[in-house]
């Protein structure tokens, strides 16, 4: 597998006007647990290793404020820091001791299209003890992009990442053998389209889409197998706007997996994913996936 200074997404967080809905969906509906608390934010785990998987902040409005990525070694944090730098993004936290409880060393960013972008190394992580029907880790972040070639290099040359599809709207990056960690989205505004929550397996992803329904919040698009990466999805729209995905059987690559083209991921009329099953995305999905900014941009 290639040599890639990051080493998977960790975490993300979300910036939400009512702070307490939100922690009371991602807990009671959603199936994560609170595992620290610090001022007006409120940090989420899953069953896998990670000391959390998502951060909650109380702010003005719903917003994406940061994705965080973990890296190899110290050394690459270094040389990651030097290229962001070079590169001409802003740097919003110098390298050094993060502040989260999560610890470990970190430095934040803030790339040109306007997402806020944190690398961390040597943070704590947690026995996994990974439950049916709940969610593990992070499986990727997908971004809208204005602009989503300049997007795409700047993942691979200065991060590291490497393209493994291209379909007409979407650029897939990975850094990892999964198949994708990001996702760039062609769009006419820069922001957050989803989440995706990686689950132990489909029946997990049925299972665990049944009991998100239970608790009546609809499915927004789904349950179907996408093309690029081939995993199985479920999408739903959070309390306050964001469009979160549960996803199991992601695709793993290596060196040798060939990059298809717009060419090669065609549906037929009227499909929307492998199977052919899944009904078409719900108008409140669509509107969610073009309706969070990033914080400060």
């Amino acid at each position: 597998m290639n040599n890639f200074p990051v080493i998977g997404l960790r975490s993300v967080e979300l910036g939400t006007p009512d702070l307490a809905t939100s922690v009371d969906f991602y807990t009671r509906v959603w199936g994560l647990q609170t595992v620290a608390e610090v001022g007006d934010k409120v940090f989420l785990a899953a069953t896998g290793d990670d000391f959390h998987v998502l951060e909650l902040k109380q702010s003005k409005q719903s917003e994406l404020r940061k994705i965080t990525f973990r890296v190899r070694s110290a050394e690459d944090l270094a040389d990651l820091f030097a290229k962001a730098v070079a590169f001409g993004c802003t740097v919003l936290r110098e390298p050094g001791t993060a502040d989260a409880p999560s610890g470990g060393q970190r430095f934040v960013i803030r790339e040109p299209q306007g997402s806020v972008l944190e690398f961390v190394h040597d943070d704590h992580r947690k026995p996994a003890n990974t439950v049916a029907n709940r969610v593990e880790r992070l499986a990727h972040v997908n971004i809208n992009t204005s602009d989503i070639e300049a997007l795409s290099a700047f993942y691979r040359d200065v991060l590291g990442f490497r393209l493994t599809d291209r379909s007409k709207m979407m650029a897939f990056l990975c850094c990892n053998s999964d198949h994708h960690a990001v996702v760039l989205a062609e769009a006419p505004v820069n922001g957050l389209n989803h989440i995706a929550f990686l689950m132990p397996d489909l029946e997990s992803v049925m299972r665990g889409s049944g009991l998100v329904v239970d608790k009546g919040v609809p499915i927004g698009w789904g349950v179907g197998r996408h093309g690029p990466g081939d995993n199985v999805f479920a999408y739903f729209v959070d309390p306050l706007g964001v469009v979160i995905e549960y996803t199991a059987e992601v695709l793993q690559v290596d060196e040798t997996y060939r990059v298809k083209g717009p060419d090669e991921w065609v549906w037929p009329p009227g499909r929307t994913d492998h199977w052919g099953i899944a009904p078409p995305k719900s108008d409140a999905c669509k509107k969610a996936q073009v309706s969070i900014g990033f914080s400060g941009a």
